[in-house]
């Protein structure tokens, strides 16, 4: 009997020291993927305030907390298990899935790009009147948690591409750590953002002056911050969508177009010497966006001038 429970207890010894080997690999595997999808997150952070502009203030954290949700919903529960399927049974089809997704995020930047230019507006804006509250929360709620899906997808495949090599288990585990750190990360920045202002309101009545100059100073900026992130998850929209049309074309074994972005953005590289890194990177990302643009405006033009799906009249 002391035999076998010595026995047993070693062998829980083994499975311990297992376990806490796959929690390492798991750790430093996830902060390798999430160094890599960076870039997605900053996009993914951008373009969620404008899912929040109109409501009053005490929808907001609530609001935001839905897309939270939603969130940790499309990653854990829909991409994580497609992830790891795909990755096993189609590897293939994660490329052209990703286009797709690339695709309709260019379709929406480049949306919005026409309405910018032609005063033209498809859907409900806030400059119509709301004749239901939550309707329209619940469609913008809708909104953000599709474009959430998207970029949370190229965010999973990045992730997913780091550890292809790992064992199932490491993969499962980094996808649902970088998932959940990511999202937490990205709609915790979210909310501080936009209860930013009322954060300012408080430090306005506050004893020392120059704490009530900061805090008008921070409600006075708010409304002018929300509309440059507006414009930037806009453009975020299209240079992302764009870089995954690009990347896909590239994967699928078309390498003109990349290689050209490519060349282009070492060129500037080359002649810009110590901003080389930032202007290169804006180069890629600015011919992304273009391409975006581009595919946006085509798959526009296409759905409400030729099928008239979703035309204005």
């Amino acid at each position: 009997m002391p035999g076998g429970l010595v026995a047993l207890l070693d062998d829980v010894a083994v499975i311990a020291r297992a376990a806490a080997a796959s929690v390492d690999d798991v750790g430093v595997a996830a902060s390798k993927a999430g160094s890599k999808a960076a870039g997605v997150v900053i996009d993914d952070a951008a373009v969620t305030p404008n899912y929040i502009t109109g409501f009053t203030p005490d929808r907001e954290l609530p609001i935001i907390a839905k897309i939270t949700r939603g969130s940790l919903f499309n990653k854990l529960v829909i991409l994580l298990p497609a992830a790891l399927l795909l990755s096993a049974f189609l590897p293939w089809s994660i490329t052209p899935l990703l286009m797709l997704g690339g695709a309709y995020l260019s379709y929406e930047g480049a949306e919005k790009v026409m309405e910018w230019l032609t005063g033209e507006e498809h859907g409900e804006t806030l400059e119509d009147p709301i004749e239901d509250m939550a309707l329209f929360e619940k469609q913008r709620v809708s909104g953000a948690i599709r474009t959430d899906l998207i970029l949370s997808a190229e965010i999973m495949a990045i992730t997913l591409s780091t550890v292809a090599d790992e064992t199932l288990l490491v993969r499962a585990g980094v996808l649902a750590l970088v998932g959940v750190a990511i999202t937490v990360c990205i709609y915790g920045a979210v909310a501080l953002i936009v209860k930013m202002d009322d954060i300012g309101l408080h430090l306005a009545e506050r004893e020392r002056e120059s704490t009530r100059r900061f805090g008008r100073w921070l409600v006075n900026a708010m409304p002018k911050v929300l509309t440059v992130l507006s414009t930037v998850g806009t453009v975020a929209m299209l240079w992302v969508g764009g870089g995954i049309i690009l990347h896909g074309l590239e994967e699928l074994g078309l390498h003109g177009p990349a290689e050209l972005a490519h060349g282009i953005q070492h060129a500037v590289e080359l002649a810009t010497g110590a901003l080389s890194g930032v202007l290169g990177w804006l180069t890629y990302a600015a011919l992304s966006a273009g391409v975006g643009l581009v595919l946006g405006y085509a798959i526009a033009v296409l759905l409400h001038k030729v099928l008239k799906i979703g035309a204005s009249h």
